[in-house]
């Protein structure tokens, strides 16, 4: 499933892939696998995307 939720709370930051990847310590290709939902990061990846990006795991992550 893809998560429009992190497409969308990156891109109101004006971060591109790039930039999120090189501050949560992973690969561009990595944020767009996630984004696309073909990767399921960590928790530990998890946290760190939120915390860049200011929102909750719940808000970015939580599937209803």
């Amino acid at each position: 499933m893809k998560n429009l939720k992190l497409k969308s709370a990156r891109a109101a930051l004006d971060l591109s892939q790039q930039q999120l990847a090189e501050k949560v310590g992973v690969s561009r290709q990595t944020i767009n696998a996630i984004e696309k939902g073909d990767y399921n990061p960590t928790i530990k990846l998890c946290i760190s995307i939120c915390k860049e990006l200011g929102k909750t795991l719940d808000e970015l992550f939580w599937e209803a």
